[in-house]
């Protein structure tokens, strides 16, 4: 088995991240998991969280809101509505994602408000962490 594999992460306005790593936390709709080289394959929704890397050179934080990650044997593939490198994301730059999430949650009914009030209680609590 390899010690490590390969890790990308995007967004829409831009590749975030392409390294090889040795296991990589990632804030899965159903709970945090950690992926590592030789992983089973699974393909999971993303929660408002962070993504911890670890590579051969340290660890490394990016912020996420929503998206999914691909996780195979050998590489790890996590798309995200929007992505900020943690040690350069503030909370201003997440506030119109909240501002945007409230409306939704505002409007939603039935199952749909459920999902949009969690994803609001998720971004809030992260927001928080942020301090």
């Amino acid at each position: 088995m390899a010690d490590t594999m390969q890790f990308d992460l995007v967004s829409p306005e831009r590749s975030l991240a392409s390294m090889q790593v040795t296991a990589v936390q990632i804030p899965g709709a159903d709970g945090d998991l950690t992926a590592m080289p030789g992983h089973s394959p699974v393909l999971t929704t993303l929660r408002p969280g962070v993504v911890k890397v670890q590579s051969p050179e340290g660890e490394r934080d990016y912020i996420v809101t929503r998206g999914f990650a691909e996780i195979s044997a050998d590489s790890i593939s996590v798309i995200a509505e929007n992505a900020h490198i943690g040690s350069e994301v503030r909370k201003s730059d997440l506030e119109d994602v909240l501002a945007s999430a409230r409306s939704t949650a505002a409007e939603a009914v039935g199952e749909e408000k459920d999902a949009a009030e969690k994803f609001v209680a998720d971004l809030v609590e992260l927001m928080d962490r942020m301090d």
